[in-house]
């Protein structure tokens, strides 16, 4: 038996990593779900290179997966891992910088030839040394590769996919590490390979001598045991992915708003999963097209809107672009749709895999004439549920298109969501046509208390018109160059969206709320933000977030909450656009900035030194 010490954590980060090939996404994302089943609050962070495939055990092409889990409530995949598991010298290399100084770090042995060591280009043969890892450091050398091998010898499987298996042994290894029960991941691994007998049986084959492998290791091993949450309310809970949050949220709205859900959409990372569950979801009505291009994607959206349906069309800032012309077209019409852009680093195609807030300022304004529409931002991989339905609500009851600003953090993370109750959910009522109404119906005809036109769909009887993206008259309906006319529509398209502040909530504070700095954040960013501003209050500083999920318009009460403090910081992974857009709506205020444009979150550690820096002059 292997002489283990366990040490009792409220939290822990781990930290998967080697080739692209090697299932670290995979692997990440099991162990994952048994933390969330087993009681445990998680946050995840994929991190993965956009190479089909780099070299094998070359630098660029290294995959990673962190996750931190927790007693208590767990705000981000952490900064530096506790464990950090390498499947090469090239893993080993790139995230060693990330792990703690009294970590453990898990290595494939078997991968640390004089070659391997090349191919990362190791200048000794001596990697730990080179490395300068701090003497505190545990190093668990594991034979995985000829442990899967010895494992799977009587299976009469090729070599390349016994090796396949090898993160399943790591699995295996990582359960005996964090004391949990095996047999949750043979749970997992049924239902993912139900319909592949054979690889079934090898897995979990694997996965259980990996954990025998940690139980009866010849050496002095670290382990760790974290505790169930005690603060998570009752209820049925799972690990979900923003995107997947997403596609969920879309899916509740059409319920709830009695519609049937389209999406149109074209493939493009990291958005692409909304499209993919989507698509299996036919047994609830949902309808999806995989178009041509991004501007067929939001047409075909466009269309089904025009139809009566719910409509909605996915992508990242690339594809937004694309989509504005289009995006013109469904503000002139007033039509409602729901436009979700999971921002990536860029511009062109810049950073495909890596996260940034960079298409704020695009979403805002990037289309020509006077085109306002709808902005929301999630905070959180599962609020990305709560986010998608209310942008649903709001296109829906006030016939605008409305923009999600998710990102690749959000929709490729994951983190543990409470399954919510549909009577529970917000009512949504779709604009509807008067019951009365004279016959003379058209476009233009609308609701003067809050601007919204009246929806009819072909086949309303009575209630035929027509729609476009030419100027109409504001009165008949009809088109019109009147440069009058012209003003009053622009105006009315105007007060419509400005109108959403009356149904949207006031904007919270957290933190200290004696504060003398105000942290102002939005979107992806409020995990790192809330753990930096909850640190700095337990060790006595006054700092609050404001962290924002309405973005245009702004809440109603912006103002006044941003004029309260002495100092303000809006902190951003781009170069200051939301700081921007706050000084055009909220003047005679300054705004600090803390600005990061790395394709990486932010790290509490880099925010509470530029709060405490702040505080301090």
């Amino acid at each position: 038996m292997a002489n283990k010490t366990i040490i009792e954590k409220e939290e822990v980060v781990i930290r998967f990593s080697g080739d692209s090939g090697d299932g670290m996404q995979l692997t990440g994302t099991l162990f994952s779900n048994l933390s969330a089943i087993l009681g445990n609050e998680i946050s995840t962070f994929p991190d993965y290179p956009s190479e089909i495939r780099a070299p094998q055990g070359t630098l660029g092409g290294v995959s990673g997966f962190q996750v931190c889990l927790g007693s208590d409530k767990v705000y981000t995949p952490g900064d530096k891992a506790d464990v950090l598991v390498a499947m090469n010298p090239a893993a080993l290399k790139v995230n060693a910088k990330g792990v703690k100084k009294t970590g453990v770090i898990v290595v494939d042995i078997d991968c640390f030839r004089k070659t391997d060591l090349e191919k990362a280009e190791f200048a000794t043969e001596n990697p730990f040394e080179e490395l300068g890892l701090s003497e505190s450091t545990q190093i668990i050398p594991v034979p995985l590769s000829s442990m899967t091998k010895e494992s799977l010898k009587d299976f009469g499987m090729d070599n390349k996919s016994v090796l396949r298996c090898k993160n399943m042994f790591a699995l295996g290894f990582i359960c005996f590490l964090f004391n949990r029960d095996v047999d949750k991941a043979i749970h997992f691994l049924e239902n993912k390979f139900k319909k592949k007998p054979d690889i079934l049986k090898a897995n979990v084959k694997v996965v259980v001598d990996g954990f025998n492998y940690g139980q009866n290791i010849d050496a002095a091993v670290t382990t760790f045991r974290i505790d169930k949450s005690t603060e998570t309310p009752k209820g049925k809970y799972t690990n979900i992915s923003g995107n997947k949050a997403t596609a969920w949220g879309l899916i509740a709205a059409a319920q709830k708003a009695g519609k049937e859900l389209f999406l149109g959409s074209y493939p493009i990372t990291p958005a692409t999963d909304i499209l993919h569950e989507l698509a299996l979801r036919k047994d609830l009505g949902v309808k999806t097209v995989q178009a041509e291009d991004e501007i067929a994607g939001i047409c075909t959206a466009i269309g089904a809107a025009y139809a009566g349906d719910l409509a909605a069309t996915s992508t990242s800032g690339p594809g937004l672009a694309l989509k504005s012309e289009a995006l013109g077209l469904a503000v002139m019409a007033e039509m409602p749709l729901v436009v979700i852009d999971v921002m990536r680093g860029g511009p062109s195609t810049g950073l495909p895999t890596k996260t940034e807030q960079t298409d704020l300022l695009q979403a805002l304004y990037g289309r020509n004439g006077e085109c306002p529409l709808v902005v929301v931002a999630p905070s959180t991989p599962s609020g990305c549920f709560d986010t998608a339905y209310e942008a649903c609500r709001i296109a829906l009851e006030h016939m605008t298109p409305v923009i999600i600003l998710s990102d690749a953090f959000l929709g490729n993370g994951s983190s543990l969501w409470k399954l919510p109750k549909l009577a529970d959910l917000r009512p949504i009522t779709p604009s509807a046509l008067p019951a009365a109404f004279d016959g003379k119906f058209n476009a233009c005809v609308r609701n003067e208390a809050d601007k919204v036109r009246y929806w009819a769909k072909p086949g309303d009887e009575g209630f035929m018109h027509r729609n476009g993206g030419l100027e109409k008259d504001a009165v008949k309906g009809s088109l019109s160059a009147a440069p009058v006319n012209h003003e009053t529509m622009v105006r009315t398209r105007a007060e419509k969206v400005a109108a959403v502040a009356e149904r949207i909530p006031m904007q919270t504070v957290e933190g200290d709320p004696d504060a003398d700095l105000l942290v102002i954040g939005w979107g992806g960013t409020y995990g790192h933000l809330m753990s930096a501003v909850s640190a700095m209050n337990k060790a006595g500083k006054k700092v609050a977030l404001a962290h924002f999920n309405y973005i245009s318009p702004l809440p109603k009460n912006t103002a006044e909450i941003i004029r309260k403090y002495k100092k303000v910081v809006v902190c951003e992974l781009n170069s200051g656009q939301f700081a921007s857009y706050l000084r055009s709506q909220v003047e005679n205020v300054h705004y600090n900035q803390y600005n990061k444009v790395q394709g990486q979150p932010f790290t509490v550690s880099e925010l509470t030194e530029c709060f405490t820096k702040l505080l301090e002059e």
